[in-house]
């Protein structure tokens, strides 16, 4: 059967009724990406001089959230674990240049792409993890943990603004969609103390995250957590390496971005399974 010849039978199934496009879509359909096991991580050989000391999460968020008036929030996420670290081992963590992680703020530079919190716990977890495939596992589960949760729940033990922001899931580690989706939520503008009081707080719930997990993986007790992304996994069927589009790499939630045209959702499974 070619193409031509398929639509014609998706033309028929749309004149029979829509409970026949139902099952002609589905009959269609391509098998779905296996789900990935859990997996526990140990820290085997360190291939860097940068070594890692057990820290109290609350602390980090509690530093983090204080130090986002300095250099927002990738910077405070960064200062909030590896200043402390400075303080118990010394150097090098005394003399790192944290100065340097400025840039990520507004999603680096205000230009709305990576969430600066993210990506300073990104720098944590490859900072003290040499491992790539190991960090790379690390940072997956950091960030579906900030796509799919209520963010933000942190309270600072001492909080600079008499408000507590209201949480909302992103469905993105973008900036600019994770800010625009609170804003939703919330009620308030981007340029409001309300939501730079969300983001502070944010700042400090993401340093928590990474010291817990880091402690955890550390005292050989890391587990993954998210293993795929359900959106990610349904686009990837098609459009990733072991698709015939392969013209897409990624894991974030496309969702957030991305769309389904209606000839997509309709047509797309049939197209896709006579494709060459």
């Amino acid at each position: 059967m070619n193409r031509r010849n398929a639509m014609k039978i998706a033309a028929g199934a749309m004149i029979g009724g829509g409970a026949g496009l139902i099952s002609l879509t589905q009959a269609f359909k391509p098998e779905p990406l296996p789900e990935k096991p859990a997996q526990k991580l140990e820290p085997g050989e360190n291939a860097t001089n940068w070594q890692y000391a057990q820290l109290d999460p609350t602390e980090s968020g509690q530093i983090a959230y204080h130090q986002y008036s300095v250099g927002s929030c990738m910077y405070a996420t960064f200062y909030g674990v590896a200043s402390q670290i400075a303080a118990k081992l010394g150097e090098p963590y005394a003399s790192f240049p944290f100065d340097m992680m400025k840039y990520g703020h507004g999603g680096v530079g205000g230009f709305g792409t990576l969430c600066g919190a993210l990506n300073g716990g990104a720098a944590l977890i490859g900072l003290f993890v040499s491992d790539k495939k190991t960090h790379d596992s690390m940072i997956n589960d950091l960030f579906q943990w900030y796509e799919n949760s209520q963010l933000p729940v942190f309270k600072p033990k001492k909080a600079v603004m008499n408000y507590t922001p209201a949480s909302s899931v992103s469905h993105s580690t973008l900036c600019h969609a994770s800010t625009a989706n609170w804003g939703k939520a919330s009620g308030f503008k981007i340029d409001s103390d309300e939501r730079k009081e969300r983001c502070r707080r944010l700042t400090g719930e993401v340093a928590a995250k990474v010291t817990t997990s880091l402690n955890a993986f550390f005292n050989h007790n890391y587990v993954t957590v998210y293993q795929n992304n359900e959106n990610a996994g349904t686009c990837l069927t098609c459009h990733g390496e072991k698709g015939k589009l392969n013209n897409i790499s990624g894991q974030m939630n496309c969702n957030s971005c991305h769309t389904k045209s209606l000839a997509h959702e309709v047509f797309g499974d049939i197209h896709y399974k006579y494709m060459e």
